[in-house]
């Protein structure tokens, strides 16, 4: 998570300079994910309810501090000491000699935690505690010396809390999961659980099912380093009767509702606090939407939240803007882009999600690879290869005085540089991108460098074809049209464009489109959190922006 605390200060010193030029981007998140959310979510929601802190209550129903069982133990004075040592030693400092033994021995309630040593059966084995477990020993051991060993908890009549009971939640099962959006705030959520726990007290313990009802009211909102934020505005446990899962024990009613009303101070607590922790782990995630993903090795892009999400009982909907890096510095974009408004989804309802891609963001990618360089290439051929159109041989049939110049057949290279920003036209169904290079062919000399011979000014239009997989959009192109040609300089006279024309459709195009097609390759990233996935796509070209329908799958 450092990178993405890094990132976010980063992003909170630019954001204020790089968002008066938008490409823009709307993502909005339809009802039809709230199925998927609550059938896949049952199993973390569900580890996030456990509890496994094991909570100790005394006679006056007060909970005691709870107790996590580590491992290596603790220790005390450089020897690690059992539990019943400790309350031995604390007992025979504090309560003095009881019954001719030292500390009086050890409570009920310490002893059924505890666990005989079978190679010697009066001593104890349980966890070696340091001083703050030595301090609870002590207190569990005053307040219970005195308590009768053998009150029962099953037995009819005694409606009385026995003398310490450890209450243990074994296991969470969350049977129902349901979500829907609040308009113009957030998200409710609703679950069922059933919980098993276990009641261990002197001398016996029992099992206990307790049914609970979660109803919560979570507010989305932007957080100030421009990510989704969730928090929980409300959160109400509501508990059914406890019932205990062995038919052979008798626990009295009266009982039964003063251990249910222990255990509900319990989970009280500790459910709120286990959902805030699951609310955290999930802003994170959500964070890393800002996170930076290649474009080029010299070129980033990254996505946050321009303004507060809109919420209705269909969607949630969200403006970003992309900020682009080249060489770890934001780029300032040309102009403003206009405010975008998502339009409704076509031919797909039922798409989890859809997002929109205004063409100011395609043009701000077209001129970040264009500054990058990440267009420009070199077109060499092999000079011994008998269908070699590259060398001034070859050249020299339409190109006259180049015979004159090299008598002996050199190597010719075609070196492209884009010079101009690349510029896609938008039309319904299909995208155009429009190059112009600086097209310069030269020759080697005897030593080996290179002679300018001239150089064109290119223009060729491309076809976009888009597609989605993942957390990516990519793109495939084809040539449309002739390829145009102009002479910009000469240093070998007339220059037959038809004979040109006839080399640069050969050479150029092939060279061209797998070089482009290579760097679209790599990917756009789009909007997502880590492990989060577009699926089932369906891309529509308008005009002025793409709009991609898609199903969503995490995973973890």
């Amino acid at each position: 998570m450092a990178g993405v605390r890094g990132l976010s200060l980063l992003l909170a010193l630019w954001l204020p300079v790089v968002s008066a030029s938008e490409a823009g981007t709307v993502i909005r998140i339809n009802k039809a994910i709230l199925n998927y959310v609550s059938e896949f979510g049952k199993v973390p929601f569900q580890e996030a309810l456990k509890i496994n802190d094991e909570h100790f209550l005394d006679q006056s129903s007060d909970v005691l501090p709870s107790v996590r069982v580590r491992s290596p133990p603790p220790i005390v004075q450089g020897k690690g000491l059992s539990l019943g040592e400790a309350v031995t030693l604390s007992l025979s400092r504090e309560l003095g000699p009881q019954n001719g033994q030292p500390g009086g021995g050890v409570s009920p309630c310490l002893r059924a935690a505890s666990q005989r040593s079978p190679q010697n059966p009066a001593r104890l084995v349980t966890p070696a505690l340091g001083p703050p477990g030595l301090g609870l020993a002590a207190r569990l051991a005053r307040e219970l010396a005195t308590a009768s060993p053998h009150r029962r908890l099953l037995q009819p009549g005694f409606p009385c809390r026995p003398a310490c009971c450890r209450i243990q939640v074994l296991e969470a099962h969350v049977s129902r999961l349901g979500l829907k959006f609040l308009p113009d705030f957030g998200i409710r959520l609703w679950a069922s659980a059933n919980f098993t726990v276990k009641v261990s007290c002197i001398p016996e313990s029992l099992e206990l099912s307790l049914p609970v009802k979660l109803l919560s009211d979570l507010r989305v909102t932007q957080s100030s380093i421009g990510t989704p934020k969730i928090s929980i505005s409300t959160f109400f446990p509501y508990f059914g009767q406890a019932t205990v899962l062995d038919d052979n024990k008798n626990l009295s009613p009266a009982l039964l509702s003063m251990v249910q009303k222990d255990i509900k101070a319990i989970f009280n607590n500790k459910l709120s606090l286990n959902v805030a922790n699951l609310v955290d782990d999930i802003n994170i995630n959500m964070g890393t939407i800002i996170g930076l993903n290649n474009l080029s090795p010299e070129s980033q892009i990254c996505y946050y939240v321009m303004s507060e999400p809109n919420i209705t009982s269909d969607s949630i909907s969200m403006n970003l803007n992309a900020v682009l890096f080249l060489l770890g510095k934001p780029v300032m974009l040309p102009h403003d882009g206009p405010h975008l408004e998502l339009p409704e989804p076509e031919n797909n309802k039922d798409a989890m999600a859809t997002l929109t891609l205004s063409q100011n963001l395609f043009d701000a990618i077209l001129m970040l690879l264009q500054k990058a360089g990440a267009f420009n290439m070199d077109i060499t051929g092999q000079l011994k290869s008998e269908d070699n159109p590259l060398n001034t041989s070859a050249l020299s049939q339409f190109i006259p005085e180049m015979a004159e110049q090299f008598p002996e057949p050199k190597p010719v290279v075609l070196r492209v540089r884009m010079t101009v920003t690349p510029v896609a036209v938008f039309q319904n169904n299909s995208i155009t991108v429009r190059l112009q290079p600086l097209v310069e062919v030269l020759a080697t000399s005897s030593n080996s460098a290179f002679q300018s011979l001239f150089s064109l000014n290119v223009v060729v239009n491309l076809s976009l074809q888009l597609s989605v997989s993942r957390a990516k959009l990519y793109a495939t192109t084809s040539v449309v049209g002739d390829v145009f040609l102009v002479v910009a300089s000469s240093n070998v006279g007339s220059v037959n464009l038809d004979h040109m024309q006839t080399l640069m459709n050969t050479v150029f195009q092939k060279s061209l489109l797998d070089h482009i097609n290579a760097l679209l390759g790599h990917g756009i990233s789009l909007p997502t959190m880590v492990n989060l996935h577009y699926v089932n796509t369906d891309v529509q070209i308008r005009e002025h922006y793409v709009q991609i329908s898609s199903g969503l799958s995490y995973h973890p």
